[in-house]
């Protein structure tokens, strides 16, 4: 699960609508920069180090067990992959490949890779490198590489064709495997490194191609990484191409929001993850801004366990979508550059379709199916059936700073209808341990990726299944179909069918799409979002 923040919202409901209002009147609309404080112009100027700070700590050096965005933020650093997506077009461009072919039944990718590539101990990166990375992120499996081993769905192997150029096949057709190409869990990294078992691969030691390596490593405190010399072979996406232009990063883990927004304004941070609307002041006070992105994939949501207590009931379940006011999570809780999440995707996922009309606010439809399906209103208001109270818990973890205020709110529209919603905090660790285990009525969470089949990844039952549920059609059918269809628009379409078929068994209740708020100091200019709106340090400077 991409799990993006760390700090926990601890402002009443009240100051942080005031907040969010007091936002609105700084920040430009859609994405960029909240406030009118440009970055630094003129040439890339080279050297300096990068103090940034996490809002919790990274939990794997591993980018194929990455899974936190946090996490993700520093290990995309120190790792390529073999092709790019641009995010402001979703085109896939070269990187570590120059050129690529897939067979008209997508279940064959060969790779050319560019000449002189090398990784950062100075070993060659060949196409023998992509066939034991791949190998080993499917030994590696669902439980410790989720995503990385979901890409790889059918993988039969990769063939040698030629020290360049490498095959990848599948059983059967695999669509979305090209741009899980793009993906860091699938960037590649030295035979040494993924020749190690999965936990000696979270320790720091991790050898990748990319224009950073690992410099120190310590777990929950910082981590530090170091320019690449002599790396040649970046994304055409990149602004620049050659070395990155800053010497060193170092992330430090601060879990405060309010310590992160001191240090930047102070001038001891150079840019920091999460940054709420009541930051925004102090942050433009110090001559900084505020960057901003949506993220694509899925957006925060209940997933439903559909086995559990009165979440068995699809009346239950539809009820639950007319019944939270998403407006009212976005005016009150978060601000102008959140959206609220009108479909099972983000708005800037290939593939999404608008389905506001079926996820509207309208509490009246609500008490009115629960009506018809016999929950009757109880003497504290919390309908009941047959002796069982209308009640569920939800587990999350206070990784992204609005989701405990979120919830908060989000329990009061639902104690309004009659539904009992208890909030159930844990951390990362515990609710990985819970997920895995099924334990839970609703799991509230998102997961960020730029391509419809994360749809598969989290709704099917042959992956993760967090729904518990068994086969059911159209869903399985379309997922499936996703995989088959090499025509862009076709798939787009078995896309939005499949978002529709999620909503119609009642597996995902949507709140509000993720935005990724990133303060950056006035010095700084080049942080950039990658089209999964995690951050690309290559064309980062400082002014000096």
């Amino acid at each position: 699960m991409n799990h993006p923040f760390a700090a926990r919202a601890t402002r009443p409901l009240a100051l942080a609508g005031a907040l969010a209002a007091t936002l609105a009147l700084t920040a430009c609309g859609g994405g960029g920069t909240a406030g009118g404080n440009g970055e630094p112009s003129g040439p890339p100027q080279s050297g300096g180090t990068l103090r940034y700070g996490l809002s919790s700590a990274p939990t794997c050096s591993d980018p194929a067990q990455s899974a936190t965005n946090q996490t993700i933020y520093v290990t995309r650093q120190i790792v390529d992959s073999l092709v790019d997506q641009d995010p402001e077009s979703g085109a896939l461009k070269p990187w570590l490949a120059d050129t690529w072919t897939v067979s008209a039944d997508a279940k064959s990718f060969t790779f050319h890779l560019k000449d002189g590539i090398t990784f950062s101990d100075g070993t060659p990166l060949t196409a023998d490198s992509v066939r034991k990375n791949f190998d080993s992120i499917v030994a590696l499996g669902g439980a410790k590489a989720p995503l990385g081993a979901s890409y790889l769905v059918g993988y039969t192997g990769s063939t040698v064709v030629d020290p360049r150029t490498v095959r990848v096949d599948f059983a059967a057709p695999n669509a979305q495997f090209l741009q899980a190409t793009s993906t860091p869990q699938l960037g590649i990294q030295s035979d040494a490194t993924v020749a190690r078992p999965a936990d000696d691969r979270c320790l720091g030691t991790n050898i990748g191609s990319g224009p950073f390596a690992y410099a120190e490593w310590k777990q929950n405190a910082s981590a530090t990484l170091a320019k690449r010399t002599g790396y040649t072979w970046g994304s055409t996406v990149f602004a620049t191409q050659g070395e990155a232009h800053l010497d060193k990063i170092v992330f430090t883990v601060v879990p405060e929001s309010g310590v992160r927004t001191g240090s930047l304004a102070s001038g001891q941070l150079d840019a920091i993850s999460d940054a709420l609307p009541q930051d925004v002041s102090q942050i433009e006070a110090g001559s900084g801004r505020v960057q901003f992105t949506p993220n694509p994939g899925v957006p925060f949501g209940l997933q439903v366990n559909v086995t559990r207590g009165p979440l068995r009931d699809p009346a239950v379940r539809a009820a639950l979508l007319p019944a939270i006011n998403r407006k009212e999570l976005v005016d009150t809780v978060l601000g102008p550059q959140f959206k609220t999440a009108t479909s099972v995707l983000a708005s800037k996922t290939p593939g999404y379709v608008d389905l506001s009309s079926r996820v509207k606010y309208d509490p009246d439809a609500a008490k009115k199916l629960l009506d018809q399906a016999g929950w009757v209103p109880g003497a504290d208001g919390i309908r009941v059936k047959d002796g069982q109270r209308l009640a569920a818990g939800v587990i999350f973890s206070a990784v992204f700073a609005g989701n405990q205020a979120i919830l908060e709110l989000t329990q009061q529209q639902l104690k309004a209808v009659g539904f009992d919603l208890r909030l159930e905090p844990l951390s990362v660790a515990e609710s990985n341990v819970r997920q895995n285990n099924k334990d839970f009525d609703f799991d509230y969470y998102n997961s960020t990726r730029a391509d419809g089949d994360i749809l598969r990844t989290t709704f099917a039952v042959d992956q993760r299944n967090l729904n518990a549920r068994g086969p059911a059609e159209p869903l399985d059918s379309l997922l499936a179909q996703q995989l088959s269809a090499t025509d862009p628009a076709a798939r787009a379409r078995i896309i939005g069918d499949a978002q529709s078929a999620v909503l119609d068994q009642g597996l995902w209740i949507p709140t509000v799409e993720l935005s990724q708020a990133i303060g950056v100091g006035k010095g700084v200019a080049g942080v950039k979002f990658e089209a999964s709106a995690r951050l690309q340090f290559h064309d980062t400077w400082l002014q000096r």
